[in-house]
């Protein structure tokens, strides 16, 4: 090959390259956030923490919800040791997501400071523990994965209707494509199975997230639902909780496949704070079988699009947790 045909090639090579990394969205591509109040759920590490670092690094200020208050405050330090300054837009409160009195608690807290939302993230989880009961009966997947956000979205959406650009963010996994709702079974008293819940609740998620955006968008509320998943991310989730044969899978085995948390919360941090992130889809990575990459509308399963699931998930959503939605046009 000529030189100079190897340079042309070179040169649009190099333009490609540069075209293909500027169009890949990255934490640095996150708005300014200043004035902006985001409710983080589950920040105290892993996805959460990552997502609020990101957050705080771009001048928001972020309310860390969290189980673990303690492990909240450490969190903090670590944000503000690696952005001095950041301290002062951090507020770490506690939060039990399968606990419905802790979600009200919660919620009537920031009521009572009459406070206007900005963006909820609702990224807590728990993944495949041993069969186990909330304080109120239900499933503990299904209870902190799902109910938990289900009632505290609908308990705060006064607030997120008050709020500049609001958005609702709930992070859901590529497990809902495979899995279904058991309705007639949903605290597993007839058979249990630790991964099988898990991807219950992880469809959960999805069918509330699709159907919030519908009804959102039915009432002419400003407010957008928007839906994420991480891909395969290395957090504590595969190691605090699951049983013994899924934390060896994905906590050891798998783990050096992962990406790293900072990695996976982009989809979730596109959701949040991407001008262009529509309500009603679903944001991924854009790799292979989406399992790491960079933020990139993906395709919801088609159990999650199912308008008789939403309709009876709903009803069950509202039943177990005693909360109605009250969609508010405008304010």
């Amino acid at each position: 090959m000529a030189l100079g045909n190897f340079l042309t090639l070179s040169a649009i090579g190099g333009s490609l390259c540069r075209m293909t990394q500027k169009q890949r969205w990255t934490a640095e591509h996150i708005p300014d956030q200043t004035g902006r109040l985001s409710v983080v759920t589950g920040a105290n590490s892993g996805l959460g923490l990552a997502t609020a670092r990101a957050l705080a690094a771009h001048g928001g200020q972020v309310i860390l919800a969290v189980r673990d208050q303690d492990k909240g405050h450490r969190a903090v330090k670590d944000i503000a040791a690696a952005h001095p300054g950041a301290e002062a837009r951090l507020d770490v409160r506690g939060l039990d997501l399968a606990d419905l009195d802790s979600v009200r608690a919660f919620a009537d807290r920031l009521h009572a400071e009459r406070r206007s939302i900005d963006v909820l993230i609702n990224n807590a989880g728990v993944m495949a523990p041993p069969r186990t009961l909330s304080p109120q009966g239900h499933e503990l997947q299904f209870a902190g994965n799902h109910l938990g956000h289900f009632a505290l979205t609908g308990l705060l959406l006064d607030l997120l209707s008050r709020g500049r650009d609001p958005r609702v963010v709930t992070v859901t996994s590529v497990n809902h494509r495979k899995a279904s709702i058991h309705f007639d079974d949903l605290t597993g008293a007839r058979r249990y199975s630790p991964m099988g819940f898990y991807d219950q609740s992880k469809l959960a998620n999805a069918v509330f997230g699709r159907e919030l955006h519908r009804r959102l968008t039915a009432a002419g509320s400003p407010v957008r639902s928007v839906l994420a998943h991480p891909g395969y991310t290395a957090t504590n989730l595969q190691t605090n909780g699951p049983t013994k044969l899924v934390s060896l899978l994905f906590g050891r085995l798998l783990k050096p496949l992962a990406q790293s948390p900072a990695d996976g919360a982009l989809p979730q941090l596109y959701a949040a704070t991407a001008p262009e992130a529509d309500g009603g889809h679903l944001i991924g990575p854009d790799g292979r079988g989406e399992l790491r990459g960079a933020p990139a509308r993906v395709e919801l399963g088609a159990p999650a699009k199912d308008p008789a699931t939403a309709r009876r998930l709903w009803e069950v959503s509202e039943r177990s947790t005693d909360v109605r939605f009250v969609i508010p046009a405008s304010v």
